[in-house]
C-alpha cells in the first residue's frame, strides 16, 4: 500500500496544489493509527509513521514510565525501563517499534479516502482565507447552472454560491456560461467549504458600483450618507462632500452621466435619485423625495415624523407608484414621511377660518342683553 509511487504521488500533490505533503502525511498516519486499532484489537497506545526517505511505514507503541504499573499495555515500570536505558525516569515515555506485518491488511482504499478528504478540507480553508478579504466587496463569478429559480454561480475553482430569488433583480437575465458580477454579503466557514452568501438586489450591490466608477468615493473625498433601493425599479443615494468646492452630484453622475450610465447599464436601467445630503433635516427630507418639488416641511422631532407639503400637480410625483418615492425617502431618511397637497391645507386654513366667523356670529352680546334687562326694570 505504501511505496515508493505513493510518495511520488503525494509530492505531485504538493506541487500541482500548492499544498505541503506533510498535511497529508499526518492526516494519513492518524487515519492509519485508528484503521490499525480497529483491525488488531491491540489496546496498546500506538502510532503509525510513515517514513518517505524510505518508502516506508513504522508502527510505534507506547509506554509511560510509571512508579505502580496499572495498565500494562500503555505503562511500564521504572524497573524495567531502566533495563531498556537506564536514564529513564518517571513520566518519561517509552517507545518500541512492533511488528507491522498487519498494517498491509487495511485496505488501500483508506489511504485514497483519506487524502481527498484532506485535500477537499484544506482546498476548502485556501478558498475560505482567500475570499474572507472579498466581503462586502463585488466579484465576477460564472453562471454554471438554473435550477428552481435559484442562479448557480461558480466563484472559483470548487467553490459555488447560489444566488437565491430574493438577491436577483427583476431585471436581471441569466445565461449559463455568462460572467456576472455579485456583491457579497457574508462569507462564513461551513461544514462542506465556505458559505458565500451573494446578491444583486442588495443595496451594497449599488454602493460598490459608484465606489468602482467613481474615484472620489472610493478615495474618501466623497461619502455615501445613505442608501436605500427596491431593486429593478428605484435606488436613492444620499452624499456628501465637505470641500464646497465639489460637487458631491454631478462626480457621481459624471461627465455627460457617463459614470451614472455605466451602473444603469448593470442594473438594467433602474432609476437612481443622488440627492446630496444635507446635516439640516427639514432640508434632508425635502430633497429626498426628489424629483418632486417641496413647498414646506414640517416634523415632529418626538415621533421623528414629518409632514410634508408639494403642490397639487407634484404630489403623484412625490408619492410615486405605488408610494414607492415616499417609501424610499422615508428610509432613506430614518424619518416617517406623510405627503399632503397644497390644497388640502388651503383648504384647511379656509374651514378654519369659517368656523372661527361661525363662532363669532353664534356668540351672544351679553353686555347688551344685560344693559336691556337694567332699562326694563327701571
Amino acid at each position: 500500500m505504501i511505496n515508493k509511487d505513493f510518495f511520488l504521488a503525494l509530492e505531485e500533490l504538493e506541487r500541482s496544489k500548492g499544498i505541503k505533503k506533510t498535511v497529508f502525511i499526518e492526516a494519513l498516519e492518524t487515519a492509519l493509527t485508528i484503521a490499525y486499532k480497529k483491525q488488531t484489537g491491540t489496546p496498546k497506545a500506538i502510532e503509525v509513521k510513515l517514513v518517505p526517505e524510505k518508502n516506508s511505514i513504522k508502527v510505534i507503541a507506547f509506554q509511560k514510565v510509571v512508579e505502580i504499573v496499572e495498565d500494562k499495555d500503555t505503562q511500564i515500570s521504572l524497573e524495567d525501563a531502566r533495563l531498556i536505558n537506564k536514564k529513564y525516569k518517571v513520566g518519561d515515555i517509552v517507545t518500541e517499534e512492533i511488528n507491522s506485518k498487519d498494517i498491509d491488511r487495511i485496505p488501500a482504499q483508506t489511504a485514497r479516502q483519506v487524502i481527498m478528504q484532506k485535500l477537499r478540507e484544506v482546498e476548502s480553508e485556501m478558498a475560505f482565507s482567500e475570499l474572507s478579504s472579498k466581503e462586502d466587496e463585488i466579484i465576477s463569478c460564472v453562471v454554471r447552472r438554473i435550477e428552481d429559480d435559484n442562479v448557480y454561480v461558480e466563484i472559483s475553482k470548487n467553490i459555488e454560491a447560489v444566488l437565491a430569488p430574493r438577491d436577483q433583480a427583476p431585471s436581471d437575465r441569466y445565461v449559463i456560461g455568462s460572467s456576472i458580477k455579485v456583491y457579497v454579503k457574508r462569507i462564513k466557514a461551513g461544514q462542506h467549504g465556505p458559505q458565500i452568501m451573494i446578491s444583486r438586489s442588495d443595496p451594497g450591490f449599488v454602493k460598490k458600483l459608484f465606489e468602482m466608477e467613481v474615484p472620489e468615493i472610493a478615495n474618501g473625498l466623497i461619502s455615501i450618507k445613505s442608501i436605500v433601493r427596491e431593486a429593478g425599479y428605484r435606488t436613492k443615494m444620499a452624499v456628501y462632500c465637505e470641500d464646497k468646492n465639489i460637487d458631491a452630484v454631478g462626480a457621481c453622475v459624471g461627465n455627460r452621466a457617463m459614470r451614472v450610465n455605466t451602473i444603469l447599464a448593470e442594473l438594467g436601467g433602474e432609476k437612481i435619485d443622488i440627492i446630496p445630503w444635507d446635516p439640516d433635516i427639514l432640508e434632508f427630507i425635502a430633497r429626498a423625495l426628489s424629483p418632486a418639488k417641496v413647498v414646506m416641511v414640517q416634523v415632529n422631532d418626538e415621533a421623528r415624523s414629518a409632514k410634508v407639503i408639494v403642490m397639487d400637480d407634484m404630489l403623484s410625483l412625490a408619492i410615486g407608484k405605488d408610494g414607492q418615492n415616499a417609501r424610499l425617502a422615508a428610509k432613506l431618511t430614518g424619518w416617517k414621511i406623510d405627503v399632503k397637497p397644497y390644497s388640502s391645507i388651503v383648504a384647511s386654513q379656509n374651514e378654519e377660518v369659517e368656523e372661527h366667523v361661525e363662532e363669532e356670529v353664534a356668540q351672544p352680546d351679553f353686555e347688551n342683553v344685560f344693559d336691556e334687562d337694567l332699562g326694563d326694570l327701571e
